[in-house]
């Protein structure tokens, strides 16, 4: 058995994802700051007969990230698929002439160092198992940067840069790594943005592995 390992376990996109890759078989791993706060996503996923742990990590510490996927796949089984969509904290989104060097500090180690720190800890295990899948989920500004949102516009630009590059490279290697773009909110309601729509999205990303970068509806005019 393999795992599904979701960095930034939400009770929104991220309890859908990981409820439907668990519904697929896949192991899940969730990986967010608090333990109680994942406590109950296990408890609501292993109600579902997931098979499911949460490890404490915060993206912003490299290490603890590090630890917990390891973790995960001794526990679990290798990570096939990792998901990187933790949710930026509101500081990070001044506007760009209120945006200092130092404020960029944070958002840059969130979305760049986060993210490759997670990718260096399972592509080991994804080279061993001969496949994999990267899945990264960001906002409509990683496309279209808004200046009232220069961190996370700055940033998610990086990660989008980060993650087509090894799109190009680990192509030989039967590892896709994909990108999707939430251009609106996250609702229960939404058409196209549901958690539920979204999940399914993801997880097609998964099993269809066909381009890089996916919307889930179109950018505003």
């Amino acid at each position: 058995m393999t795992t599904y390992a979701l960095i930034g376990a939400g009770p929104g996109l991220g309890l859908a994802t990981a409820r439907r890759f668990g519904a697929a078989g896949h192991d899940v791993a969730l990986l967010s700051r608090s333990a109680e706060h994942l406590d109950r996503l296990v408890a609501d996923l292993t109600a579902d007969g997931v098979r499911a742990r949460g490890y404490p990590a915060d993206v912003l510490d490299p290490a603890s990230l590090t630890t917990a996927l390891h973790m995960a796949a001794e526990e679990l089984g290798p990570v096939e698929v990792l998901q990187f969509s933790p949710v930026p904290r509101a500081d990070f989104m001044k506007p760009v002439l209120d945006t200092t060097a130092t404020d960029l500090d944070d958002p840059l180690a969130f979305s760049v160092k986060g993210p490759v720190t997670c990718v260096q800890a399972v592509l080991p295990g994804m080279r061993a198992l001969g496949h994999g899948t990267l899945l990264f989920v960001n906002g409509g500004s990683a496309v279209r940067p808004h200046p009232e949102r220069a961190g996370t516009s700055i940033a998610f630009a990086a990660e989008s840069a980060y993650a087509a590059m090894l799109h190009d490279a680990l192509a030989a290697e039967n590892i896709h790594a994909a990108q999707l773009i939430v251009p609106g909110a996250i609702r229960p309601d939404a058409e196209h943005s549901s958690p539920e729509t979204l999940a399914e999205r993801l997880y097609a990303l998964h099993t269809e592995r066909d381009g890089f970068r996916h919307y889930a509806e179109p950018m505003p005019t």
